[in-house]
């Protein structure tokens, strides 16, 4: 197998396509990751969530990655990390214009409010489905390709 790097382009072209991917982001220094959908607009990643251990860590420590894949084989693969901010998008006049970029990329993707936006249970407790917006600020974009066997 041979592993490159993609270019800048290339990274893009994977947000593009891409819907899914994980998200990580840290407090205390302890990582997380969770899986979130998403879409890629002019450098910035739109994403939808409701109130959990994602969003309380994000807005402890802004800084966070997503990691997006593309695999076709254990040999051949695309992958992309994306470095950058958390920037919460709350329902408020000033962030009007914003939420409605964030929702209406998001509106292009199948199923985009999975697996943010559904029922969750922890504990016996039901978490409320109160939608938030929030878009991660592109900071720096890194890419690798798996070709062949």
């Amino acid at each position: 197998m041979f592993i490159s790097e993609l270019n800048g382009d290339e990274c893009i072209d994977l947000l593009i396509r891409a819907n899914f991917g994980r998200l990580a982001c840290a407090k205390a220094d302890q990582p997380y990751i969770t899986p979130i959908s998403f879409a890629y607009k002019n450098r910035k990643i739109h994403c939808a969530s409701t109130v959990g251990q994602k969003i309380e860590w994000m807005r402890t420590n802004s800084l966070v990655c997503l990691q997006v894949d593309e695999v076709t084989s254990p040999h051949i693969w695309v992958s992309v990390v994306v470095f950058g901010r958390y920037h919460e998008l709350p329902d408020t006049p000033e962030y009007k214009d914003m939420r409605y970029d964030a929702w209406s990329a998001l509106q292009r993707r199948p199923v985009w409010w999975e697996p943010a936006y559904v029922k969750t249970v922890l504990g016996a407790e039901e978490r409320p489905l109160t939608p938030l917006f929030f878009d991660i600020n592109i900071e720096r974009i890194t890419g690798r390709r798996g070709s062949g066997a």
